[in-house]
């Protein structure tokens, strides 16, 4: 086997292993809550640079993370910080460890009927203590079963790594054409978790496996976790499933000092004009307000728009002064979107009651392009708030931002990161929303 053309140094520098073996670990039997599983490999003869693959739910069950099967939805709920998707009975989620999977990882099989088990509260942390209760240097790697997007068939994983290198990176080096490696990171747990469930099994009661012949892998301090293998949701090019990218689009009110990709906002604006309108008509138009001294001019304006209309309402200036602060979600956001109505391609009818309704009609259908917008932007994982002010004040916002007498500002959409994850919805039940006839 060729192997890659590696810098001086590198952990795979010299030639890798030519035999490896993995071998099944049995007569552990059933384990309970309370119970040592390193206590219970005190027979399996681990060696120095073996690497001991235990199946999750042992340790779950020894950590006594057992429920009732009632509680299963319950359990799913508390397990889950992100739903990614759902159809049916079927949830993925996103769990506090950072892992995306079926069912937040809650599991009914292999566990005692009427209970589930959930995934151990730190695999990182059992990966250790097994580790330093082997009495050997070896490594330790906890499993768990993950399905895979675009691929039918489970397999096992890591979720949990102590004393072995969990990624190898060739980012920078070379294969043995000269190729320059851009984007080639190994996930070495992950593939020795898959070799160790080939003599563990689902339904032959094996829940541990050596793997030896990698010693090279195994390091003498606990190392850096599963961390490395867990992208981050923010680094997720489909961190929003099909039924909840709609769920993903919360208005955000602050914002982190880090600059938009305006590439982000273009494509937010091609999703804005797939929006459906009436006519066959295109009435969307996004004023892209990049500049900061026009994004300064244009809220200035409006501003002082704004406190002319208050004085105008008899409101005292230091009520003034509090309310046009709810501006600040505009002035602080790094990149302002107005999104502009137009007219064009509207029929004009010989009463007014048709012509009003023709222009709600147009009004309906730029609502449903700044949606698709606003989608889009949390799709790109960029928070915003629309804000409806520039309507108040439509004039001023023609002058500032030079546009034609036949654009409507239909408000300004505040785009950035998030400072923050947004507060969780209050539920709402569609049921409140909804007239059957």
């Amino acid at each position: 086997m060729t192997m890659p053309h590696l810098p001086a140094g590198h952990p795979q520098d010299a030639a890798g292993p030519r035999r490896l073996e993995v071998i099944a670990v049995t007569g552990i039997g059933e384990v309970r809550p309370g119970d040592d599983v390193a206590a219970l490999l005190k027979d399996a003869d681990v060696r120095d640079g073996d690497i001991v693959v235990v199946t999750s739910k042992i340790i779950s069950k020894a950590e006594g993370r057992v429920r009732q099967a009632p509680d299963r939805a319950e359990a799913i709920e508390e397990e889950t910080v992100r739903v990614v998707a759902r159809r049916g009975d079927t949830v993925i989620s996103q769990t506090r460890h950072g892992f995306v999977m079926a069912a937040a990882g809650v599991d009914a099989s292999n566990t005692e009927p009427g209970t589930v088990l959930l995934l151990p509260a730190d695999s990182d942390a059992s990966a250790r203590r097994i580790r330093q209760g082997l009495g050997v240097r070896a490594g330790v790697i906890v499993s768990d079963t993950f399905g895979r997007p675009w691929r039918h068939g489970l397999t096992d994983v890591a979720i949990g790594v102590a004393g072995v290198r969990p990624l190898d990176d060739y980012r920078g080096t070379s294969d043995g054409y000269g190729n320059a490696l851009s984007a080639t990171v190994t996930a070495l747990a992950d593939e020795i978790a898959g070799a160790a469930e080939l003599v563990k099994g689902k339904l032959a009661g094996v829940p541990v496996a050596i793997v030896r012949g990698l010693a090279h892998l195994v390091t003498e301090d606990d190392g850096p976790g599963i961390r490395p293998l867990i992208r981050g949701a923010d680094d997720d090019l489909f961190r929003h499933g099909s039924r909840d990218v709609v769920f993903a689009r919360r208005t955000i009110r602050e914002f982190a000092d880090l600059p938009v990709d305006p590439a982000a906002v273009r494509r937010a604006v091609a999703a804005g004009i797939a929006a459906p309108a009436p006519h066959h008509t295109t009435p969307w138009r996004f004023v892209l307000v990049e500049s900061p001294e026009t994004r300064t001019k244009l809220l200035d304006a409006m501003r002082e728009a704004w406190i002319a209309d208050l004085r105008g309402d008899g409101f005292t200036e230091q009520s003034i002064a509090k309310r046009i602060r709810r501006g600040d979600v505009l002035r602080n956001a790094p990149y302002l979107v107005v999104p502009c109505l137009v007219m064009e391609g509207s029929h004009t009818y010989r009463d007014d009651r048709r012509n009003a309704s023709e222009r709600e009609m147009f009004v309906v259908a730029t609502g449903a392009g700044v949606e698709n917008f606003l989608i889009q932007l949390a799709v790109e994982g960029l928070g915003s708030a629309w804000v409806s002010s520039t309507m108040f004040c439509r004039p001023v916002v023609r002058e500032v931002l030079d546009l034609p007498d036949s654009w409507d500002p239909m408000g300004c959409v505040a785009v950035g990161h998030a400072a923050a994850p947004p507060r969780d919805r209050a539920p709402r039940d569609p049921e409140d929303f909804i007239l059957t006839r």
